[in-house]
């Protein structure tokens, strides 16, 4: 039997798509700032030789990546925003819904990827860096009293400021999408599990976990604080994940 080849048809894009890509490229590199209202629709009209439902298109292609607003009424027109994890993490979660993934699956891959970037950190840390992570140790020991305040304004931040540090975007971005998720199953896990005699222990055991990694990142003691950090995170998701089967569905619907 004769395999019919495959077809080689190569898909062109619609000219919406084309005009999207541009005004696209001329915001994330900066030619566009945010705050920043795009030309007129006539404007852009002439410029791209577009019709203004081809225009229209673009704007409902980069309205849905969150790149720009479009906003109606006399002062209306399309407006930059900057770009953010936001609109990443939505898509991810929605695929991660479709796929009927768990929490304990989310937690696990967040696990990963923070203690490898916890290992950067260690390695190339500067001054400036030990003195941001302790003045925000600073601010989550002031919250110490206060159980939802620590999980709700300080623990977050704080794990995300880790992976700023680190400086690597690409993990920053991925960990973005999967705290998306991972705060909305704080939140619901918050309003299950008020905050009760035992809570105050527990976050002061926490940011006693949070000073030993912030000095192991000062002596650059890399190889400790990867396995230190994993094994934190491993603890965190057994507390937090009562049910392992629980899907992220449950905590994004």
């Amino acid at each position: 039997m004769i395999t019919p080849p495959r077809s080689t048809a190569v898909r062109v894009p619609k000219a919406g798509e084309l005009v999207a890509a541009q005004l696209r490229r001329q915001i994330v590199t900066g030619a566009l700032q945010e705050g920043d209202g795009l030309p007129t629709e006539s404007a852009l009209m002439e410029q791209f030789g577009v019709s203004r439902p081809t225009l229209r298109e673009a704007f409902r292609i980069l309205e849905s990546e969150g790149i720009i607003q479009v906003r109606r009424g006399a002062r209306g027109g399309a407006h930059v925003l900057v770009p953010d994890a936001s609109a990443a993490g939505r898509y991810a979660g929605t695929l991660l819904q479709y796929r009927r993934t768990t929490l304990s699956d989310v937690h696990e891959a967040r696990s990963h990827l923070e203690a490898v970037g916890v290992g950067i950190l260690a390695r190339k840390r500067t001054a400036a860096d030990l003195r941001e992570l302790e003045q925000v140790l600073s601010e989550g020991e002031a919250l110490l009293g206060n159980p939802a305040g620590f999980a709700e304004e300080y623990d977050l931040p704080f794990h995300r400021l880790l992976m700023e540090l680190a400086g690597n975007q690409t993990m920053l971005v991925l960990l973005d999408t999967l705290f998306t998720i991972i705060e909305l199953h704080n939140r619901s896990f918050l309003k299950s599990h008020p905050p009760d005699g035992s809570s105050k222990k527990l976050v002061r055991a926490a940011h006693r976990t949070h000073v030993r990694l912030v000095e192991l990142v000062r002596q650059q003691d890399d190889v400790t604080a990867v396995g230190f950090w994993h094994d934190h995170l491993s603890r965190v998701s057994d507390y937090m994940i009562t049910d392992p089967g629980e899907i992220v569905l449950d905590v994004l619907s």
